[in-house]
């Protein structure tokens, strides 16, 4: 990386981009960027609004139809190019994600790489659009099945993978031939500022994907929803704006994409390989300083091995250096801001006030940045609120069971559906309980689910719909039929 991450930032757009152009808000409006390890500035963006929300939609509708009319060997060149591009850019954009959002550089070029990936998959599946025509049964018609791009998006990503999240929307958006309007996170906005330059530096044309910052998200999305012009929206997090945006989208029908929140059980059986158990657990525990809607939530080991497993899991933890993501050596960095401190916090002495023992970690530290220890808490409560919500944070929960029944009642005494892992040495047992987990995901001996090749998603109050793998570009696409009589048919 030859350039300083403040000088990567200082070339950034405003924070609204619409026909290819970067803009201020119409009402001037600004917010702030912040560095979540040291409270630093990093940039100031426009402050978008209901006016910039309706410019950029109509833009989207204007352009859709020439969009969709593009080749697509050359919308799959166009991702193609987006990858190569981020695979060789990866170390400035690693640099802008740690910054705006505190996960360490190890991780930040991780999600590079697996962000670049979703670029490369649809840039393949885009010529591979399917079709059908076949004779009806009774030969008198021909059935004639296209599939079409379904209009202009609504795409809204969370903050805590900035780039990931963003190009498993965009990616198949491309590839199917919509066009797209955009909010990214207000708390990390940088990296898809950087992306949007990026595609257009890989050939999108203007008018194809337009971008508005805000620190008012009602005041953007809802403009979009009610305009009569998007035809989907895809969004991703929490379950609570998930259903308001459902209800918003019902009032026009349009198609929805949801990947909401989760509450992923972790099981540990009596026959797991415990060094598997470990590493997996660790990834994903601590995958994003847990922050992740696939983080194990609960971590449910059996009774027999709880004691070595919370030993052995606590020295690893322990031994996991917190601080600024930027620095050499850091595996834990901060969380994204005080409200997520203050939630983490509250979490854990709920747990201890119900019995739960603090094995490591559990005290906030003083100083500056938003940090929290890496933390190990057995004997957790049933009742303990963190059973029930997302922690989204370096805890990890261990309750114990007694028998495999046990364990796949207590993974699904919860509304949300979103992936699960199971570790046994038994492959048939491990289908077995997975065969009976109500999750979108499972899994198997592994702590990491992600694959762009995969359809990610979940069941229950988790979501709807799929994103990546060959159902991923089918969400942005519309069937039509065509019925066509047989001349002369007998």
């Amino acid at each position: 990386m030859t350039r300083s991450v403040a000088d990567i930032i200082a070339g950034l757009g405003s924070g609204i981009h619409i026909d290819g152009r970067w803009r201020q808000a119409s009402s001037g409006s600004t917010f702030d960027v912040e560095n979540p390890a040291t409270g630093e500035v990093l940039a100031t963006l426009a402050d978008g609004g209901e006016s910039d929300a309706v410019a950029a939609i109509d833009s989207a509708a204007a352009h859709q139809r020439e969009w969709a009319a593009t080749p697509a060997r050359e919308r799959s060149e166009i991702l193609r190019r987006a990858y190569e591009l981020l695979t060789e850019r990866a170390d400035e954009v690693a640099a802008v994600m740690t910054a705006e959002m505190g996960k360490p550089l190890a991780e930040s070029r991780g999600e590079v790489a697996y962000g670049a990936e979703f670029f490369r998959w649809f840039a393949e599946e885009a010529v591979r659009i399917r079709g059908d025509a076949r004779r009806s049964p009774d030969g008198k018609s021909r059935i004639i099945v296209t599939q079409e791009p379904v209009g202009p998006c609504i795409l809204i990503t969370p903050w805590n993978f900035p780039l990931a999240m963003v190009a498993r929307k965009i990616g198949p958006a491309i590839a199917a031939g919509c066009t797209m309007v955009y909010k990214p996170a207000s708390l990390t906005p940088l990296t898809s500022l950087y992306v949007t330059d990026l595609l257009r530096e890989a050939g999108l044309p203007d008018g194809v994907l337009s971008v508005v910052c805000t620190s008012s998200a009602g005041s953007v999305v809802e403009p979009w929803i009610d305009s009569g012009k998007a035809r989907k929206l895809s969004f991703t997090g929490s379950t609570d704006v998930g259903k308001s945006l459902l209800e918003q989208c019902a009032r026009g029908v349009l198609r929805t994409s949801m990947e909401l929140g989760g509450n992923a059980p972790f099981i540990v059986c009596e026959d797991a390989d415990l060094d598997v158990a470990i590493e997996a657990v660790l990834a994903a525990k601590m995958r994003n300083m847990g922050e992740a809607c696939t983080a194990a939530n609960r971590i449910l080991v059996h009774r027999s091995v709880i004691g070595d497993f919370a030993g052995r899991l606590t020295t690893r933890m322990s031994e996991l250096t917190v601080g600024d993501g930027a620095v050499d050596g850091t595996d834990v960095g901060p969380l994204v801001n005080r409200a997520a401190v203050d939630k983490v916090d509250d979490l854990v002495r709920d747990a201890v006030s119900r019995g739960a023992e603090v094995l490591c970690g559990g005290e906030r530290p003083e100083g500056r940045g938003w940090f929290y220890p890496p933390t190990v808490l057995t004997g957790v409560a049933s009742d303990a609120e963190m059973v029930r919500t997302e922690i989204f944070g370096p805890v990890a929960a261990l309750v114990p069971f007694d028998s495999d029944d046990e364990a796949v009642e207590l993974a699904n005494n919860t509304e949300f559906g979103l992936v699960s892992y199971v570790m046994t040495e038994s492959a048939d047992r491990g289908f077995s309980i997975a065969e009976r987990l109500e999750t979108g995901m499972v899994g198997f001996n592994t702590g990491l689910v992600s694959n762009p090749a995969a359809p990610f998603g979940g069941v229950k109050q988790s979501g709807l719909g799929r994103e990546g793998g060959f159902s991923g570009i089918d969400e942005f696409l519309e069937t039509k039929y065509v019925a066509m009589p047989v001349r002369n048919a007998t």
